[in-house]
């Protein structure tokens, strides 16, 4: 279980356009770092678009936005291309980086217990460390709570 001030997993992760992104080489800077469940479904969409309505404020804040679930490399390009997406989407089929950020969790559907991915947020500060973790979002009104935390943090 990650906690707070401690450092964050590094990873290194394929993204939606093939280039690899890594935690390594964005200090520096802020890191919103977002786990969704299924790319095109209608909770992450929503989701996803608030995020591209924000970045400027992410921007502003010296920040990064990372989505990441474990949809393949084409799916998350896909996604990205359909609702016009202006952050990276990361690919994680083999759960590495979603377990090591404990976003995969016994989850339960119409009365049935599923291992799935919890759409959750990790924000990790310039130095690598953990600033916030929200175990749990909605995907209506988060990018707004992770634009307040940091700039509570500025």
């Amino acid at each position: 279980m990650l906690n707070e001030g401690e450092l964050a997993p590094p990873f290194r992760l394929k993204a939606d356009d093939g280039s690899e992104v890594s935690l390594a080489g964005l200090r520096g800077k802020h890191v919103a770092l977002y786990f969704y469940p299924k790319a095109s479904t209608p909770g992450c969409t929503a989701e996803a678009n608030e995020f591209r309505e924000r970045k400027g404020d992410f921007d502003k804040l010296n920040a990064v936005i990372l989505g990441c679930s474990a949809d393949t490399v084409e799916a998350q390009a896909k996604f990205k291309s359909k609702q016009k997406l202006n952050f990276p989407l990361l690919s994680d089929p083999d759960f590495v980086v979603i377990e090591a950020y404990g976003a995969r969790r016994m989850k339960s559907f119409l009365g049935k217990s599923f291992l799935g991915i919890v759409r959750s947020t990790v924000l990790i500060g310039p130095d690598g460390k953990v600033e916030k973790i929200w175990p749990t979002a909605k995907s209506k009104g988060h990018a707004a709570e992770v634009v307040e935390a940091l700039k509570s943090l500025q």
